[in-house]
């Protein structure tokens, strides 16, 4: 069976068309110990090859991919014409995806606190014109102050012991050797009993924190999606 292999990074040069796919270049750093007496390995280049339909999807352009942070995963190939594998290693894509910017984050988190902001100033404003039309009604209407009740607080839904971060169950990326498999349907069912009684999963996923691939938890991923939860609890790995 070929060694799946997983990449992140930008293309380190310009993109390639061809025929009915596309390739470009990419390298990563190598393994920062070796054993006694070699060399320490300093860069691995790459040379991904990537269906034009799969490529076209990603909204990526010949410019932008110099910019944008990608995952690549994929299997190595040894087939590929010297010529057109310029890398030391070329790889085979079988699943490319754009990973957020962190300015774009940063961005979005910067808008998100602002109309936080913007929404407890409004509260405010609405709870200072409800005071100030209580201290205008007349004694004889108690009916308006019995009116106002304390909104209850909402409860955080329970976590598994062990949780460290709750992330969009759309955001997390299934490698292709999961998707091979199928766990057994009897634990599986056990657990969505248990979801259904606790109303949690018994344990969080495993997942990388940079590119959200999962690691581990694929049984539990399945369940996620089986009772259609928004969110699932992880731990990094």
């Amino acid at each position: 069976m070929p060694h799946k292999m997983t990449l992140t990074g930008s293309a380190t040069g310009p993109l390639r068309e061809y025929d009915r796919y596309v390739a470009f270049d990419m390298r990563e750093k190598g393994s920062p110990s070796a054993p006694k007496g070699l060399k320490k390995s300093t860069f691995i280049s790459y040379t991904v090859f990537v269906a034009k339909k799969a490529f076209n999807k990603t909204g990526l352009t010949k410019k932008s991919i110099m910019h944008e942070k990608i995952l690549i995963q994929g299997e190595p190939t040894l087939d590929i014409p010297i010529d057109e594998c310029p890398g030391e290693i070329g790889i085979i894509c079988f699943q490319i995806t754009v990973l957020p910017n962190k300015n774009d984050k940063e961005a979005n988190e910067s808008n998100d606190k602002k109309e936080a902001k913007q929404e407890v100033s409004k509260a405010q404003q609405e709870v200072a014109a409800t005071k100030q039309e209580e201290k205008q009604a007349p004694i004889s209407q108690p009916v308006a102050k019995e009116a106002k009740t304390a909104q209850p607080k909402q409860q955080q839904p329970i976590q598994p012991k062990g949780t460290k971060d709750v992330v969009s169950f759309e955001d997390i990326i299934v490698p292709e050797a999961f998707l091979k498999t199928r766990p057994n349907p009897v634990k599986t069912e056990e657990v969505i009993e248990f979801v259904k009684r606790t109303g949690h999963l018994d344990k969080p996923l495993t997942i990388e924190k940079g590119s959200k691939v999962l690691k581990d938890g694929y049984r539990r991923y399945i369940v996620a999606k089986t009772v259609k939860m928004d969110n699932v609890p992880v731990v990094y790995e």
